[in-house]
């Protein structure tokens, strides 16, 4: 027996996704042809910048034989088709692995006459009036309507349905441009917020002492670098371990290590784990040149479709993980990639899609490691203050 107010599970913050991913429309009130059509031309003019993705039913009523493997009583077939790869599946796909296989979309279009989305577009066409309103208690979140020929306004029973619906964006079916222009608008709308994440939980085995506390400019640098994120993020956080936390002056949020044993990947996963929506731009606290500059380049680069966008490392040509922009998508990867025994964030980035850019300044990017190198760019920076 569980004691009243006993929780038996750990209260997590939960990701905003529907029923496929973050942002989905469910297209009902029309012929299957007219919703496939207009998800076509969606597709087409949104595809370039944002992955896009399709849900339907088959509409054929005849028994169709499973394909291929499938048919001989195979769980699983993957075939590389070169244009496109192909996956059939001989089982019912739950909630949680729907969600899990669109993870990486932008945009999900769904035929709202066979599946549900957590937004709606409606379309008024006459032939499909008794199929709409039949369909009422699915309209939760109308976020557009759309008269097809011959009709010239909402059906009565959409009216006394759709709240404020006069405030809702309202456009013929043929006109095309305005429809894309409105899930462009949306996509831009839902452009996840960016946090700063100063990397200052390690153990600096290497050098001997706290890296963090290492002071270049007037102040340790794990502050020096949060007080230079500010400007540029939503919220900006000093990752550490849990032993450190008394150590962080009140004045600057902290967010300690949930996942722990893990290094900078514990310090990502912890992060998304409290904001799973917020993009984080993670910066290790042991980059003495990393200046404003190089950092506005990330930002203004930052591409939302792609997992993240990292910088090249000079030093041996893979993605830099320690000063990246990782995406709320990124966060199911990096919890696939450990539960398949990986917890390199480099390692992470190098097989995802990420937008890969090169450094203005490769010198920005140096870390110290050893007291050797913290005394070479000692003279370095002294160097740039003299010329100065």
């Amino acid at each position: 027996m569980i004691s009243e107010g006993h929780k038996k599970h750990t209260d997590l913050k939960k990701p905003a996704i529907g029923y496929f991913g973050r942002n989905e429309w469910a297209i009902v009130g029309a012929l299957c042809v007219y919703i496939k059509a207009l998800a076509d031309k969606v597709i087409a003019a949104l595809s370039s910048q944002y992955k896009c993705a399709y849900v339907d039913t088959s509409h054929n009523d005849e028994i169709i034989i499973a394909p291929g493997r499938i048919a001989y009583g195979a769980y699983l077939e993957y075939t590389d088709q070169i244009n496109y790869q192909q996956f059939n599946y001989n089982s019912v796909s739950k909630p949680f692995g729907l969600r899990q296989r669109f993870s990486d979309a932008d945009l999900v279009l769904v035929n709202g006459n066979h599946q549900q989305a957590k937004a709606q577009v409606v379309i008024i066409y006459e032939n499909k009036r008794a199929s709409l309103q039949k369909r009422l208690e699915q309209l939760t979140n109308v976020q557009l309507i759309l008269l097809a020929e011959n009709v010239n306004e909402p059906f009565d029973f959409i009216k006394e349905t759709v709240p404020n619906w006069e405030n809702i964006p309202l456009y013929r079916l043929e006109e095309v441009e305005k429809i894309i222009a409105f899930f462009r608008t949306k996509l831009e709308q839902a452009r996840p917020l960016l946090n700063g994440l100063v990397l200052a939980g390690g153990k600096s085995q290497r050098m001997g002492f706290d890296k963090g506390a290492v002071n270049w400019f007037g102040k340790e640098q794990r502050y020096y670098m949060a007080d230079m994120l500010k400007p540029l993020c939503n919220e900006v956080f000093i990752s550490c371990r849990e032993d450190q936390r008394q150590q962080i002056p009140v004045d600057y949020n902290v967010l300690t290590d949930t996942f722990t044993g893990l290094g900078p990947y514990g310090a990502i996963l912890s992060a998304f784990r409290e904001q799973p929506d917020t993009a984080w731009l993670v910066i290790a606290c042991d980059l003495p040149l990393l200046d404003l500059g190089t950092i506005q380049y990330l930002i203004e680069r930052r591409d939302v479709s792609k997992i993240a966008t990292a910088f090249n490392s000079p030093d041996n040509e893979f993605p830099e993980p320690l000063i990246t922009i990782w995406e709320p998508k990124s966060y199911p990867a990096l919890l696939s990639f450990l539960s398949q025994g990986y917890s390199c964030p480099r390692k992470a980035l190098i097989n995802s899609d990420i937008n890969l850019l090169q450094a203005p300044d490769p010198n920005a990017l140096t870390n110290v490691n050893t007291p050797e190198e913290l005394e070479k760019i000692k003279r370095v920076i002294h160097q740039k203050i003299a010329s100065a």
